[in-house]
């Protein structure tokens, strides 16, 4: 590698370590330079996915604060994004890039969609829910299941993860958004660090262009839990919107 390219690569993984702790689409960052560097696709992929985890590793460090009390949903939600996440892994190998093309966009527009209608969708929930007697810790029983195909995605390709994540956690969850993000945070990095093992395993990692990844990500995701925790909650869905929409804008450009 080039010196121009050592200083680009590292960037584009500081500013995705930021993206991915505040909301998530860092991917978006990192993938395309990887690619106009000359990098495959699939070693791009997968050799930012192995480098991002450290980032996410940041950026859980970063929110532990907003992450006191929530142990069992944590747990129980994890399961459910570590099983997504191998299967997410295992169909980037043996599918054809086609295969997700044509649901990956609508995926994130519903995500944006879902987080802009949240609060009164989860207004909607909560009633009904405290009609039968008010929601679990862990949130309405349809949040593990979605959390399951979120990490299915995110196995595969990552990009706006956090955003389907956030959009699930905010209407069938009952807390705040800040801690929301950290929840979100947690289940990005149990999906990140499971597709990287299996990619570590099974597929061609380029070390070098990770190990850029990852000291950036890692600075990024200080600097994003930083920004992130101090973000009001109008604000937050605002960014967690336009990152979204930006996403959706780069899947579908020809």
């Amino acid at each position: 590698m080039t010196p121009f390219e050592v200083v680009a690569i590292l960037l584009a993984g500081c500013a995705a370590g930021t993206i991915n702790t505040i909301v998530g689409s860092g991917t978006l960052i990192t993938f395309p330079t990887l690619l106009a560097f000359g990098i495959p696709p699939v070693t791009a992929n997968v050799s930012n996915t192995v480098g991002l985890v450290p980032g996410s590793v940041s950026a859980v460090v970063g929110y532990r604060a907003e992450l006191a009390g929530q142990r069992p949903r944590l747990l129980r939600l994890a399961s459910a994004s570590l099983l997504g996440s191998v299967l997410g892994a295992v169909l980037l190998l043996v599918l054809p890039s086609e295969a997700f093309d044509t649901i990956v966009p609508d995926l994130v527009a519903l995500g944006v969609l879902l987080v802009v209608l949240g609060p009164r969708i989860q207004a909607w929930v909560v009633a009904r829910a405290d009609a039968r007697g008010g929601l679990p810790d862990h949130g309405a029983p349809w949040v593990w299941p979605a959390v399951l195909v979120a990490g299915v995605y995110g196995g595969y390709f990552g990009a706006a993860q956090g955003v389907l994540l956030m959009a699930i956690l905010g209407i069938g969850v009952v807390d705040s958004l800040q801690r929301h993000n950290a929840t979100k945070n947690v289940l990005a990095l149990v999906v990140n660090l499971v597709a990287a093992l299996v990619f570590i395993a099974v597929a061609d990692v380029d070390w070098a262009v990770a190990g850029l990844i990852a000291v950036g990500s890692v600075i990024g995701g200080q600097l994003g839990a930083t920004v992130g925790r101090r973000l009001p909650a109008n604000v937050l869905r605002g960014v967690i919107v336009v990152v979204g929409l930006t996403a959706l804008v780069t899947l579908l450009w020809p």
